[in-house]
């Protein structure tokens, strides 16, 4: 399991108190690329292969508040990815100073060819890379199935209803 911690600072709070749920996926997001950067996908590394990675969704679940004065310690795990390096899940689970649970996190993504701006496979070097990641205990393969499993589509406005905005 990869692990970053962090420091809460006081722009990371809302006016609950308590931190922001944007401060979540901020911890998540740095921890993410801070992975990514150490495992070998670092700017230059992405530059040379024309890549950038992408989330399809981030699924924030809230169990426990997280205060100022209360380091936290992020995790990751890979929870899937496709047989061709396309698809990738990220897990990640967010403890408070004490080791408790306070919020989990399902991240799934993908790579896009930064030039014709297409979802693309990782080549066999970066896809070594990850394959190496620290892999959840229900790991799966993941098809482009899995990227639609919500069902969710977009829904555009039409343009008699866009026109009277």
């Amino acid at each position: 399991m990869y692990i970053k911690k962090f420091e809460i600072r006081w722009s990371d709070l809302d006016a609950n108190r308590h931190l922001a749920n944007s401060a979540f996926i901020n911890f998540m997001s740095h921890t993410r690329m801070s992975f990514l950067t150490e495992a070998g996908f670092g700017q230059k590394t992405l530059s040379h292969y024309n890549l950038g990675p992408i989330v399809f969704y981030e699924h924030v679940y809230y169990f426990k508040e997280i205060f100022a004065g209360e380091p936290v310690t992020v995790s990751l795990e890979l929870a899937g990815m496709s047989e061709d390096g396309m698809f990738f899940e990220f897990i990640h689970k967010i403890y408070d100073h004490n080791g408790k649970n306070c919020a989990s996190c399902e991240m799934m993504g993908s790579w896009i060819d930064l030039e014709s701006r297409q979802l693309t496979t990782l080549p066999k070097e970066l896809f070594d890379k990850l394959d190496h990641t620290p892999k959840s205990s229900d790991f799966r393969i993941l098809t482009k199935e899995d990227t639609r499993k919500f069902g969710k589509r977009p829904q555009d406005l039409s343009p008699e209803v866009f026109d009277q905005l």
